[in-house]
């Protein structure tokens, strides 16, 4: 511990973070073989991986034979096993999603393009994986994994076909022009289909034996949208298409396909059965999607979180060297420091840090729950198959359980002295209470994750670029800074642009049972705030609270039209909140996370040097994402608590609630004061006006004074952040890093 002027100062930071901190903040150091998927994921990506970057390999749109080449690093190293379950040739057990989404984040590191690659196999067959029947998860998902020795098999590789040519590309994934007919349909023998799809921007189709394909119904013998399973060698056109002419995600192959198919009705996705002659699918497009979308969507939060934090390094290392080679000798600031001897780059970069570390600590969390989450929905989609419980009868259910899971937050609320044990331990054992809760929390934390993770981190990846100077849009900026800035633009579009974040956000954030569990985080940050001042919780938890009172107050009051604010059809209330709470969530989990490692990191000997300083750094770095966070929660609050009443005018009744200045003066001899109080709260006319030089009359307050009054609340908790700025930026111009990268640039 260092001695400064008589006084003891707080450690600092030594070392950037390594994987015993991460193990710990997100919650897999007990996980050995996760341990191990990190290390083989990241010694292909900083390995292979580079390399084919660091050659040109971005420079073209085909896929060419250096690129094909990763696939055999991908199977070889257990990547592409990582998504399929033991007896499926898979080596974890249980839910995948904590460990996909770890390996996209070491491959994101290095490059996105090469994530995508990865991550769409598993994407294409998803849909059988989620919904498939028995025998299409033997056959495709089984197939999917790596040859072994002697094996002669063709190894499955996968695509999934969802989004159609233009006009509708990344318009509406309910928007099929993709058709599915019957082709033949003999008495006592399976129907043919007929299945015609044009894909746009399908990934993997350079290389796909295997498409799960969206299509409609073109047919009246069959009923409704489905997924159907194609293969290369079915009766047909298979056409690959032409490669997409991307700016980005160069490593992955991505082509506009053209299928003219016929297979088998067993290869629509979770089979079907036959009514009245008719052919129904047991899950159409949107239900398969759903169950897709909503864990694949937190993969590619991280892919861009992963970018933001890979950036830190390569730009402290530019900041220092900037004018070796010119003026100033070794131990000099000027050779040791460069660009850190000034604030504003080091802000800046805390600034990068900050958002990265939040956007992590939101993507890994929602993968950890999803992993909850998935036996959960197995044993209630088995409860209510058990009670035979389908459509409104199963929805119905489970708006009961719901109910219950609201009585079970309330008795966890009370203190142990009041709960009713014995009701508690019911509701507890209950998975369908269990599940509805976690349900609840789920669905908004998968959209959050991809709405703020790409949206803002793409915003943040420019600032990275920028801190770079004209070194950022070169080929060879170290760590390829560039080209993720460009990728993360791609990702803010991936499964489902940000407007379908938004709209889903719109409606899952206010479920009675997330925010009754909203309500509990604040209780909870402010409990935080008391033990760990330095964190910011305090200030979080103000912008929660200012952000729950605005949320049901536009629920209740109209414009000035008197049109309804808070509908699905107002996205200019709802989806302002949408992105408000996504800071939100982002700030808390993060916050979480360093508690998590200050209270287990004591535990590994390997950190024992550092931890003091380290998370005295991450708690710096927590209050100045608390203290942005509030910011955007203040602004966005305000505008909408205010924005959509109409300003008051200088009509007849205002002119004549002015004071006129001659009239205060009089006043000031019998009232001493009211002259500088008439000024503060109203509106004075000078000598020779009708009124004062403005818009119209001030604004009152009149139904708003609990918003004014916790608005003022927020602005004072902002006490201190720029202090914790100050050192978390000092921190930066110490912190030991390697002489160079490792991977190639």
């Amino acid at each position: 511990m260092e001695v400064i002027a008589g006084k003891k100062s707080a450690p600092g930071l030594q070392t950037l973070p390594g994987d015993d901190v991460r193990q710990i903040m997100w919650r897999f150091a007990d996980r050995y073989e996760l341990h191990m998927l990190v290390q083989a994921s990241r010694a292909v990506a900083r390995g292979p991986v580079a390399r084919v970057v660091a050659d040109g390999g971005r420079n073209s749109h085909e896929w060419t034979p250096a690129k094909a080449g990763l696939l055999q690093h991908f199977d070889g190293s257990g990547i592409t096993a990582a998504a399929l379950d033991p007896e499926e040739g898979g080596f974890i057990v249980g839910p995948k999603n904590l460990a996909l989404a770890l390996v996209a984040f070491e491959l994101s590191w290095v490059d996105a393009g090469a994530a995508t690659c990865s991550l769409a196999g598993n994407l294409g067959l998803a849909p059988i994986h989620e919904r498939g029947t028995p025998e299409q998860r033997a056959k495709y998902v089984s197939g999917a994994a790596p040859l072994k020795p002697g094996e002669k098999r063709k190894q499955v590789r996968a695509a999934f076909a969802l989004t159609e040519p233009i006009p509708f590309a990344g318009v509406e994934t309910g928007m099929l022009a993709g058709k599915i007919r019957v082709a033949e349909w003999k008495d006592g023998h399976e129907p043919v289909l007929q299945v015609d799809k044009r894909g746009r921007f399908i990934t993997n189709m350079g290389f796909a034996n295997v498409v799960t394909a969206a299509v409609d119904s073109d047919d009246k013998r069959i009923k409704g949208s489905c997924m159907v399973i194609l293969e290369e060698g079915d009766p047909g056109i298979w056409d690959r298409g032409t490669p997409t002419k991307k700016l980005v995600h160069q490593l992955s192959s991505t082509n506009d396909p053209v299928f003219n198919l016929k297979v088998p009705a067993s290869r629509i996705v979770g089979g079907y059965t036959v009514k009245d002659g008719v052919i129904v699918p047991n899950y159409s497009n949107g239900e398969i999607i759903e169950a897709v979308f909503r864990r694949t969507r937190v993969t590619v939060g991280l892919m861009t979180a992963a970018k933001l934090l890979s950036a830190v390094e390569p730009v402290i290392l530019y900041q220092r060297r900037r004018f070796r080679g010119g003026e100033g000798a070794p131990g000099t600031p000027r050779y040791e420091l460069g660009l850190q001897q000034k604030e504003d780059v080091l802000h800046r970069l805390v600034d990068i840090w900050a958002a990265g570390e939040a956007s992590a600590s939101l993507g890994f969390e929602a993968a950890r729950m999803f992993d909850v989450l998935d036996p959960l929905e197995k044993q209630k989609d088995q409860l209510l198959a058990e009670r035979k419980l389908t459509g409104r009868a199963a929805l119905k259910e489970l708006a009961l359980k719901q109910k219950d899971a609201l009585e079970l937050l309330q008795i966890t609320s009370q203190s142990v002295g009041e709960r009713e044990l014995k009701r508690q331990e019911m509701l507890e054992s209950d998975p369908l209470v269990q599940f509805v809760k976690l349900d609840s929390l789920a669905s908004v934390l998968c959209p959050a994750c991809k709405l703020w993770n790409t949206g803002h981190g793409a915003t943040m990846m420019r600032e990275a670029v920028s801190l770079m100077g004209g070194y950022g849009v070169t080929e060879d900026c170290p760590g390829f800074l560039g080209q993720k800035w460009m990728d993360a633009q791609l990702e803010a579009t991936y499964e489902g642009p940000e407007a379908v974040q938004r709209l889903q956000l719109s409606i899952t954030m206010n479920n009675e049972l997330f925010l009754a569990q909203f309500k509990q985080w604040i209780l909870e940050m402010r409990r935080i705030a008391s033990e760990r001042p330095g964190t910011g919780a305090c200030t979080l938890a103000s912008a929660m609270q200012l952000w729950f009172w605005t949320l049901h107050h536009v629920q209740e009051v109209r414009d000035a039209d008197g049109v309804k604010l808070y509908h699905k059809t107002r996205q200019g209330v709802t989806f302002p909140l949408a992105d408000a709470l996504c800071w939100l969530l982002a700030a808390r989990q993060f916050t979480l996370d360093v508690i998590e490692l200050e209270t287990k990191g004591a535990a590994i000997p390997a950190l024992a040097d550092g931890l003091a300083g380290m998370v005295n750094f991450f708690m710096d770095l927590c209050h100045v994402q608390c203290a942005r966070a509030a910011g955007e929660i203040s602004r966005i609050c305000a505008e909408i608590v205010h924005g959509y009443n109409r300003h008051p005018a200088w009509d007849e009744t205002s002119c004549h609630a002015c004071y006129q200045a001659e009239e205060l003066e009089s006043l000031e001899g019998i009232i001493p004061g009211i002259d500088g109080s008439a000024r503060a709260y109203s509106d004075v006319s000078e000598e020779g006006e009708s009124h004062p030089l403005k818009a119209g009359p001030c604004v009152k307050f009149a139904g708003l004074e609990d918003f004014v009054r916790l608005r003022a609340k927020l602005d004072g908790c902002l006490t201190g952040c720029r202090l914790a700025k100050d050192r978390a930026a000092e921190a930066l111009t110490k912190v030991m890093t390697r002489e160079a990268l490792d991977y190639p640039v």
